[in-house]
C-alpha cells in the first residue's frame, strides 16, 4: 500500500467514523435549533470527505463498485442538505442540483446494470449493487421530477430533508457493517441496515405526517369544509 493511498484511507475512515457518531446528535436535537443545524452540517461535510476520498481510492486502485457507491451515498446527504435552499414555493433549482442529480442517475443506472451482470454471472454480491443501483436511480429520478413539477405539499421539503439524511446514515451504517461484521455473509452485511432503516424511516415519516395533520387549522365557523385530497405516503428518496 502506497503512503499516499494509506493517508487517503485514513482520512476516509476518520470522516466516516465521525459521521457515524455525529448523526445521532442531529437526530436527537430539536429540529431547526442550533445544535440540530450544527451536527447536521458536520455530518454533511464528513460525508463529502468520505465520498471524495472514496473516489480517489477507487481511481488509484481501480474499483468500479466503490466509485459508483461513493456517488450514490453522497447524493443522499447532498439532496437532503440542498433541499433546505429550496424551501420557499417557486424557488429556483440551482444548476448544481441539476448536475449532481443527473450524475447520480447515470452512476446509479450503471451500478444497476453492473449488479445485474455480476448476479447473472453467479456472484450473489451482485444483489447488493442491484439494490443500491435501483434505489439511487429511483431516488434521483424522483428528485429530478420534483425539479420540473414541484410538490404542492408545503412540508415536502421537510420529508425530503429527513429522508435524504436518514438514508445517507443508513448507507454509512452499511459501510461500517460491511467492513466490521465479518461474521455475517457479505450480502447480509451490506443490506441489513437498508431493511431495518427503511422500516424505521416509514414509521418516522408517518409520525410526522400525523403530527402535521393535527396542526392543520380548523375551518372557520359557518363555512363548509372543502374536500381534502388523499394524502398518499411520501415516497422515500
Amino acid at each position: 500500500m502506497s503512503t499516499f493511498y494509506g493517508i487517503i484511507l485514513g482520512i476516509h475512515i476518520a470522516a466516516g467514523m465521525t459521521a457515524l457518531f455525529v448523526a445521532p446528535g442531529a437526530m436527537m436535537a430539536k429540529k431547526g435549533k442550533a445544535w440540530h443545524r450544527r451536527w447536521g452540517k458536520i455530518y454533511f461535510w464528513c460525508m463529502f470527505v468520505v465520498a471524495v476520498s472514496a473516489v480517489v481510492m477507487a481511481l488509484i486502485k481501480p474499483n468500479l463498485f466503490l466509485l459508483l457507491l461513493a456517488v450514490f451515498s453522497f447524493y443522499l446527504s447532498f439532496s437532503g442538505y440542498r433541499v433546505l435552499y429550496r424551501k420557499k414555493p417557486g424557488a429556483r433549482v440551482p444548476m448544481l442540483d441539476w448536475a449532481v442529480t443527473g450524475i447520480t442517475i447515470v452512476a446509479s443506472a450503471a451500478m444497476t446494470i453492473y449488479g445485474a451482470t455480476v448476479l447473472a454471472g453467479g456472484n450473489d454480491f451482485g444483489t447488493v449493487m442491484l439494490v443500491f443501483g435501483v434505489l439511487g436511480t429511483s431516488g434521483a429520478g424522483q428528485d429530478l421530477r420534483s425539479f420540473i413539477r414541484p410538490s404542492a405539499d408545503k412540508h415536502a421539503w421537510f420529508f425530503k430533508h429527513m429522508t435524504g439524511f436518514l438514508t445517507s446514515y443508513i448507507a454509512t451504517v452499511s459501510a461500517f457493517s460491511a467492513v466490521n461484521f465479518m461474521f455475517l455473509p457479505p450480502v447480509v452485511r451490506w443490506l441489513w441496515p437498508t431493511v431495518i432503516g427503511t422500516v424505521g424511516l416509514i414509521v418516522w415519516s408517518r409520525h410526522y405526517r400525523k403530527k402535521f395533520a393535527r396542526k392543520r387549522p380548523a375551518p372557520a365557523v359557518g363555512t363548509s369544509t372543502p374536500a381534502l385530497p388523499s394524502l398518499a405516503p411520501h415516497q422515500v428518496s
